[in-house]
């Protein structure tokens, strides 16, 4: 679509770049309000954004890499230095890791911390599937469909040629080579996780269980990116899903079970940070 939006003399304002930077001020911003509503120190808000964004990054890269490991045997530099695959599930693991290094160095509550951030894990998931629409990646399968999106310099482009190269499983009857258009699964997926940020941002402040929040989080993302698994371009594995519907699944039961069976039974006074 636009991978540049713009140049200024030498630089180049490249569109994911951007709102990835989008992203992580608008969590920051937030996440500094929520901090001084809860009496935290709002400085705490630099470190755990950073270490998210660190640990996402890496992790959302990773896990790209292994899932595709027969395209990085294949172009290890090209693969590890693109500018695309970036996978949401090993964002999650890189940004959790971090973020917990985080609250565990300020000796913080880890479930009252998850309650505070799962809005904004969701908001800058959100933001940054609009510059994957922007650069033309993680896009859905082949559709004939009025709003269906056609990715000319996508990474990789929506060719007949590349499908069968990349994605031999998707059956292409009914599609004339050349140029294809998509399932737009980029804004489908930014829409949804939109009206997941403005739920669980009304919610934040009548949590009446420490953790439910997070749990919440877990469960609607978890069937959120499920069902948009249907058309998007992964290979299916077990019981004919892909490995992030697999994912999605435990991530479900995982929230249904800790909010059934809350860990602490209520909420306590947060802790201040000087």
């Amino acid at each position: 679509m636009w991978p540049v939006l713009f140049k200024i003399g030498p630089f180049t304002i490249y569109s994911f770049g951007l709102m990835l930077v989008v992203a992580f001020y608008s969590c920051y911003y937030l996440l500094s309000r929520e901090l001084k509503r809860l009496q935290y120190d709002p400085k705490l808000a630099s470190d755990v954004v950073f270490a998210g964004a660190v640990g996402g990054i890496v992790g959302a890269k990773v896990y790209y890499l292994i899932e595709n490991l027969n395209r990085v045997i294949a172009d290890p530099i090209g693969m590890i230095f693109s500018g695309s695959g970036l996978v949401f599930y090993g964002g999650l693991i890189g940004g959790t890791l971090g973020v917990s290094w985080v609250v565990k160095r300020y000796r913080l509550s880890w479930l009252k911390f998850a309650d505070i951030v799962a809005p904004l894990i969701i908001l800058g998931h959100a933001i940054g599937r609009i510059g994957c629409f922007l650069v033309g990646d993680d896009y859905g399968i082949p559709t004939h469909l009025p709003w269906g999106v056609s990715f000319e310099n996508g990474l990789p482009p929506t060719t007949t040629e590349v499908f069968r190269a990349y994605y031999p499983w998707i059956d292409l009857t009914g599609f004339a080579p050349g140029l294809l258009t998509v399932h737009p699964t980029q804004l489908y997926e930014s829409f949804l996780m939109f009206l997941i940020f403005f739920y669980l941002w009304k919610k934040r402040t009548t949590i009446k269980v420490t953790g439910s929040l997070f749990f919440t989080y877990l469960i609607l993302t978890g069937i959120e990116r499920f069902f948009i698994e249907f058309i998007r371009t992964n290979p299916k594995y077990m019981f004919n899903l892909s490995g992030a519907q697999l994912v999605s699944i435990f991530l479900i039961v995982i929230g249904i079970i800790f909010l059934r069976y809350p860990l602490n039974s209520g909420v306590s006074e947060p802790e201040t940070k000087s």
